[in-house]
């Protein structure tokens, strides 16, 4: 099988206020004739090259067992500004959250062969990467109909965004968690019990009645439980 290929692109943002850098993936069978889903994941470096997502992408799509997709990774450019952007405090995330909805979007729908459908466009995210593309698919649930979630960073102001959502039925949620986030070192905020207010997420979610998958991993908050989870996560947010 001949692998898919990443196109680095810079992209000026309004909302931000800056260029951007994108990693914009296309499939190994890519054709401009054929439509595309759209994966868009934050922590987009991360997700490549430690989660191997392409790769992963590209089996699934020759086995045809997911439908061909364009995935866009947004690569952070310091551990403070992913901050900034990613977390729910953060003094960036709204202009982040815009920034995907309003410009990526737009962008990707108008340079690639796309659905422009809600049902079509997947927020993939890790920790606080997990914790934005929930934010955003909660304000944006028309726009982002698929989130998946890697061990999101959970506080009230997550809860409540998704307590907000008026029609769960639109938006399906992959959601895992390891049993070993109890401890998790942060880069600012100390170590911090991941496991137990995901715990309330899940609960919260369920009780919503969003379509959902959730289960908790043999793990820790790192890439070494995340990678194996990330075929999974493809084949299942698309049958849920």
């Amino acid at each position: 099988m001949n692998p898919g290929k990443i196109e680095e692109i810079r992209f000026y943002s309004n909302e931000l206020q800056e260029e951007m850098e994108l990693l914009l993936y296309l499939p190994s069978r890519y054709s401009p004739l054929y439509k595309h889903n759209v994966i868009i994941a934050s922590d987009g470096k991360d997700y490549f090259q430690l989660g191997r997502i392409g790769r992963v992408a590209d089996e699934l799509m020759e086995e045809e067992m997911i439908e061909p997709a364009i995935i866009v990774g947004i690569p952070y450019k310091t551990v403070a500004e992913r901050r900034r952007m990613y977390h729910p405090e953060g003094d960036r995330h709204q202009a982040y959250i815009r920034f995907l909805a309003h410009e990526l979007i737009q962008y990707i729908d108008e340079s690639y062969p796309t659905y422009q459908m809600g049902a079509t466009r997947m927020l993939i995210g890790d920790s606080l990467a997990a914790s934005i593309s929930l934010l955003t698919a909660a304000k944006y649930p028309n726009c982002f109909g698929k989130v998946a979630l890697h061990s999101p960073f959970v506080n009230e102001q997550v809860l409540k965004a998704v307590e907000s959502i008026k029609d769960p039925a639109a938006l399906s949620i992959y959601h895992v968690i390891g049993k070993e986030e109890t401890n998790v070192p942060t880069t600012a905020d100390g170590r911090l019990d991941f496991l137990t207010p995901n715990r309330e997420l899940h609960e919260l979610i369920k009780k919503r009645g969003f379509p959902y998958f959730y289960e908790e991993l043999e793990g820790d908050h790192t890439w070494k439980s995340w990678q194996p989870d990330i075929r999974r996560a493809l084949l299942q947010i698309n049958s849920i």
